[in-house]
């Protein structure tokens, strides 16, 4: 059995799967927050777990306390390389490209190959990655994740209201202040990634992220776009598989 762990900045997301599945087939998975990541070991430990592919973000600290987490698996860290799984990475160092984002655009290439692509990943921050046709990792964006710009607003202009994301978004211009904020942090999310496909000449866009549900329904895009779950994981997941994925549409 096979443990995919994405420890991020504010989740841990995880998959079992079982050896020769396909990427995205998975018997378990889930996610959860940093202090209940104590609350796993047992359950993976009953699944029978041999191996860990584990991609983390968050630090030395956190990379220790998995370690000790699953002590008798023997556990790959991934990491970022010049080449992996048919694709190459131009990034200027390749080993400073954030292991989550080169393991997103390996899912997404996975999911869509041969095409020029974006992918999105919307979580504490929002990176926008693109990858030619013939699978080159070419280099990307990095803004504040829509959470993060609308607590950031908030907090430092006087007066506004914290808005959580995902509340209701009326359809043209907000006329409240709530409101405001939020379609125009929406709008700034959506637009980076708009942007990021007419810059590149992309032909599909993949969209992942806790916070994808609300900006991928709102991207006016030509081209084909998918909200996606878990890209993170599949990428890991493609790099011991070949076999297809699946995905699901905005």
């Amino acid at each position: 059995m096979l443990l995919l762990i994405d420890a991020g900045n504010t989740r841990i997301k995880w998959a079992l799967a079982e050896d020769g599945a396909a990427p995205g087939v998975w018997i378990a998975s889930g996610a959860v927050a940093h202090a209940d990541l104590n609350h796993l070991p047992a359950s993976w430990a009953q699944h029978g777990v041999k191996r860990a592919l584990v991609s983390n973000v968050a630090g030395s600290k956190l990379r220790d306390q998995l370690q000790l987490m699953i002590p008798t698996t023997a556990i790959s860290w991934f990491a970022s390389t010049a080449q992996l799984a048919g694709m190459r990475n131009a990034y200027r160092n390749p080993s400073q490209l954030g292991c989550d984002r080169f393991a997103a655009a390996l899912g997404a290439r996975a999911l869509a190959p041969r095409q020029a692509l974006i992918v999105a990943t919307c979580g504490t921050a929002t990176t926008i990655d693109a990858v030619s046709a013939d699978g080159v990792f070419l280099g990307g964006m990095i803004l504040p994740g829509l959470g993060l710009m609308a607590t950031s607003l908030a907090r430092n202009t006087a007066q506004l209201p914290e808005v959580a994301p995902g509340a209701t978004l009326p359809a043209g211009f907000a006329d409240n202040t709530a409101d405001a904020i939020l379609s125009g942090c929406l709008s700034a999310q959506a637009g980076a990634i708009e942007r990021a496909c007419a810059l590149h000449g992309a032909t599909a866009c993949i969209v992942s992220g806790g916070a994808a549900q609300y900006i991928g329904p709102v991207l006016r895009l030509p081209i084909d776009h998918r909200i996606v779950d878990n890209i993170v994981l599949i990428g890991l997941h493609s790099t011991v598989t070949s076999s297809p994925l699946q995905d699901s549409p905005c």
